[in-house]
């Protein structure tokens, strides 16, 4: 068995840095050496450890992850991640494995591991990829300007607005610019129905329901035609 990813990960916002060790706990290939604030704890870090792959904020204060980027030894691979689009070609002339927009979902998390490896261990390309099946009973979205914790028991349900989807909490909404089929894909799909192209519904949450619609304390949600056999059977299934 090929020797684990030795990483680093290197952002200020302590919300960022737990959705990355999140995500990353689930490869085993992977292994999180630390968790930086700064590029400073990280130069720290890499001076006391054998460091493969640094997962880098761009945006940072004193010391940013560009100037980091380029002050470090080259053997050391670079994996980007920052909300700024812009700085995209500045981090791919320092020759960055990848480049990752926030949020960041496992899914392209994964997919830039696995280039990392076909780049750097041609040794073991035929090994798959090993993955902790998700325990996790929350995500994060963005939303006024920083990443928000959403636990799957405290949604209510879920509606979109064109680009914009709103999140009806127990005790609040939270509006982030995504679309509702990428938010269904992260939710449990046993605990959560789509009723219609524009609402998901947390099933525990259903007071009453009929063919046409189902109710959630006093939002009635309807149940459009291509959804309503789905929604029916797992409903007199629940």
């Amino acid at each position: 068995m090929a020797r684990a990813t030795q990483c680093i990960i290197v952002d200020d916002e302590p919300v960022a840095r737990e959705i990355l060790e999140n995500h990353l706990s689930r490869i085993d290939s992977v292994d999180v050496v630390a968790s930086c604030k700064s590029a400073i704890d990280a130069f720290n870090v890499i001076n006391a450890n054998n460091v493969d792959l640094i997962f880098l904020d761009i945006n940072m204060p004193e010391i940013s992850g560009l100037s980091f980027a380029r002050s470090i030894n080259k053997d050391i691979k670079v994996i980007f991640t920052t909300a700024y689009r812009e700085y995209a070609i500045d981090g791919f002339d320092l020759q960055a494995v990848d480049y990752l927009l926030k949020p960041i979902s496992f899914e392209r998390l994964l997919q830039a591991i696995n280039k990392y490896r076909n780049e750097n261990t041609p040794s073991v390309l035929s090994e798959p990829v090993e993955i902790t099946p998700e325990k996790s009973d929350y995500f994060f979205v963005r939303a006024d300007r920083k990443m928000v914790k959403i636990s799957f028991s405290e949604i209510l349900y879920i509606e979109s607005l064109s680009d914009y989807i709103k999140i009806h909490l127990k005790d609040k909404t939270v509006i982030t610019r995504e679309t509702i089929t990428n938010i269904e894909a992260k939710l449990p799909q046993n605990d959560f129905i789509r009723t219609h192209r524009s609402f998901v519904v947390s099933k525990s949450e259903i007071d009453s329901y009929t063919n046409e619609y189902v109710q959630i304390q006093k939002k009635i949600i309807p149940i459009s035609r291509g959804y309503k056999k789905e929604v029916l059977e797992k409903l007199e299934n629940h």
